[in-house]
């Protein structure tokens, strides 16, 4: 079907002209009712303290991102100002202060009251979402200077929402290649079902990321992390594109968990050359080397630092961007800008499904680029 350009540009011309009649702020009356709810809602904080929740809609707006970005005790799907419900389910609480405390998040109240076990008292602290010891009241008290709490801290070994996140990933990666395996054996090489759909990409990290850094000679012993490591940061960031508050690979413990992984086996599994080369690299002058060798040494744990802060990095920003964008939508109070946030954080919600796979990706070839490095067989003309 073919439209005309001239019917187009009418249309398009009318509707540019249309918006100054339709892009009209609150009336008079809202906006005296909205400066006066605000001065009152000031007035409230004031007296509050600075602890009070957020009342105007920038501040809920920013406390609502940065309570979707830190770890929670629950899931919450979503809520009801109003009646002040919240529509989810609670987690288990697994604390070792004293012995063994087991308890469901629920008695917390999503932050609002005290949670008793054994006669002793905790509370979640709004600020990091963390489990803290008090007395009764509930009280979290906070150095002046730093900020931080001073209360004690019990080990918390709690299945929070980033904790199920990663076993349900790690289920789905059993099930569907525990599939995948028995479809191989069943028609002899050949993917069936679901398994065709994830068979290219394990065939793809093995031809063009395995291979080509690490060498046909040793990649085998690193397929199976590779492997772990490319889905398992793939279907976590993937979780983070759910409205449902999951930032796993967003969390700085996280991606300092895997980095770490990646150091480890790097490191364990290198030859004596790679160590030579960090050490005492040949062709190089030998005072020379005394100066080289700490830089080389620093950059044996650069590496891992690179690894964990840029997909922490990105994946945070992406989170952080996307809701400040969808946030606006409740700032303009216009059908143009609210339009306008939507369309964006549509597309931007778009180009972070392809930042999910890119940062999978990313993170899975730089791991087989230091895996390459650390078996790298010894060349000779290094030795002349």
């Amino acid at each position: 079907m073919v439209i005309s350009n001239r019917p187009l540009r009418f249309i398009i011309a009318t509707l540019v002209a249309c918006l100054p009649l339709m892009t009209f702020a609150n009336p008079e009356v809202d906006s005296v009712k909205v400066h006066t709810e605000v001065a009152h809602e000031t007035t409230e904080q004031s007296h509050e303290g600075a602890h009070a929740e957020p009342t105007d809609v920038k501040s809920k707006i920013k406390a609502f991102i940065g309570h979707h970005v830190l770890d929670s005790h629950d899931f919450t799907f979503f809520s009801d100002e109003v009646e002040g419900k919240h529509y989810g389910f609670s987690l288990p609480v697994i604390l070792w202060d004293n012995g063994l405390q087991l308890f469901s998040s629920s008695e917390f109240e999503h932050g609002e009251a005290v949670a008793e076990s054994n006669g002793n008292f905790y509370a979640i602290n709004h600020h990091d979402g963390k489990i803290y010891k008090t007395d009764a009241s509930g009280k979290i008290i906070e150095d002046e200077k730093t900020g931080f709490p001073e209360n004690e801290r019990p080990l918390d070994f709690s299945i929070t929402k980033t904790v199920l996140s990663i076993f349900i990933a790690a289920i789905l990666m059993v099930l569907i290649f525990a599939g995948l395996a028995k479809t191989y054996s069943k028609n002899g090489g050949i993917a069936s079902g679901a398994g065709r759909i994830f068979e290219p990409v394990v065939l793809f990290i093995r031809d063009e990321i395995a291979i080509p850094n690490i060498g046909e000679k040793h990649y085998k012993r690193y397929m199976s992390y590779l492997l772990t490591i490319f889905f398992f940061v793939l279907f976590l960031n993937i979780f983070g594109l759910m409205p449902f508050g999951i930032n796993v690979t967003g969390n700085l413990t996280i991606t300092f968990a895997l980095a770490i992984m990646t150091f480890l086996i790097t490191n364990l599994t290198a030859n004596k050359n790679y160590w030579g080369h960090i050490f005492w690299m040949p062709g190089v002058p030998k005072v020379m080397r005394i100066v080289l060798a700490p830089i080389e040494l620093l950059g044996v744990i650069i590496k891992p630092f690179s690894l964990m802060i840029r997909l922490y990095a990105n994946i945070f920003a992406g989170h952080i961007v996307l809701m400040s964008i969808i946030g606006l939508m409740f700032i303009f109070k216009s059908w143009l800008g609210s339009s306008l946030s939507f369309a964006l954080s549509f597309a931007l919600s778009i180009l972070e499904i392809l930042v999910a796979f890119l940062q999978a990706y990313i993170f899975t070839l730089l791991s087989a680029l230091y895996f390459g490095s650390a078996v790298e067989e010894h060349h000779h003309e290094e030795a002349h």
